[in-house]
């Protein structure tokens, strides 16, 4: 029963050597899209091959997972897993996957809900800070929202409803069409869901933070998304837009200085704006993009290639 085995190395090598080609190339700063794409099927094929490793190696200790597993399969096809061979480990190896499991499940609901959680917060706070008037209903329509500030500072607020909120001195600053540019990275956000990303990182890195591929993933995300939101941005209004709302919207809160902060990546997203770097070919982008999905079939053909061959 050496098929779970070799699900468990492919994966450690998949975790292991596929964070460090992607965190010392300099290609994804100018595809942020296709990178988010790649990085996507790496942690996918990582999490393809403990579930396959779970189910054979549970069929290979228990016959009840067995005959769910194979249930359908003629008896060539068992034989050719040899699940009668004595294998101590697959019961314990067997349960520590589906404890895995379950711990991811758990933090992603936990990730979900304190997502919503924020969320009330933030629209509680919404209301008292802009309360409607007497009379006034409620509408779909209320995409951009306005508080009064003395911070500029402008973000999406997603949900059923989704909304723009903008401080007044955000509106002081924003000149021009820099206004919209900062509307449409946050619809970009929007468009491409990439909280529903976020929130898969954070519980991948929140329950498994000494895992390397899990914590590169989440921080890559990160940075990702709103390099791929600028450039939806650009693409409308023009590099130097954004990069200038960029700037007035961050100014103030020291991010341009020595001093290293929370949001120290918006320097380099400015520069990346103002100094753009060559694009790959679309013919490129297509074959990095079919590569990349043929990442995760390759748990699939080490974990049904016994029972192929049994068949032929």
């Amino acid at each position: 029963m050496m098929v779970p085995l070799a699900l468990m190395l492919l994966a450690l090598l998949a975790a292991g050597l596929a964070p460090r080609v992607l965190t010392r190339s300099s290609w994804p700063d100018r595809e942020p899209v296709l990178a988010l794409w790649v990085w996507q099927c790496v942690v996918g094929a990582v999490l393809l091959c403990c579930l396959l490793a779970m189910a054979l190696s549970g069929a290979a200790a228990f016959q009840v997972v067995r005959s769910h597993v194979f249930a359908p399969a003629p008896r060539g096809v068992v034989e050719a897993y040899g699940l009668g061979a004595d294998s101590p480990w697959a019961a314990a190896l067997a349960v520590l996957l589906a404890c895995g499991g379950a711990w991811t499940g758990a933090m992603l609901l936990r990730e979900v809900r304190d997502a919503r959680a924020r969320r009330r917060r933030r629209r509680a706070d919404l209301r008292e800070r802009a309360p409607r008037l007497p009379g006034e209903e409620p509408s779909s329509g209320d995409r951009l929202v306005v508080l009064e500030g003395e911070k500029p500072d402008a973000w999406w607020l997603p949900g059923a409803a989704p909304q723009l909120v903008i401080t007044t001195a955000a509106l002081r600053r924003l000149k021009g069409r820099q206004l919209d540019a900062v509307l449409e990275h946050e619809q970009g956000h929007a468009r491409a869901r990439h909280d529903w990303l976020l929130h898969c990182s954070g519980a991948l890195a929140g329950g498994f933070p000494r895992i390397p591929v899990f914590a590169d993933f989440h921080d890559q995300v990160h940075r990702l998304v709103e390099l791929a939101a600028d450039d939806v941005a650009s693409r409308r209004y023009g590099r130097l837009t954004i990069a200038l709302a960029l700037v007035e919207l961050n100014e103030d809160r020291g991010v341009f200085g020595p001093c290293p902060t929370a949001l120290a990546q918006v320097p380099q997203r400015v520069h990346r704006l103002l100094s753009p770097g060559p694009r790959f070919t679309v013919g490129r982008r297509l074959r990095m993009t079919a590569v990349a999905a043929l990442v995760p079939l390759v748990p699939l053909l080490v974990a049904f290639g016994p029972g192929l061959s049994a068949l032929h």
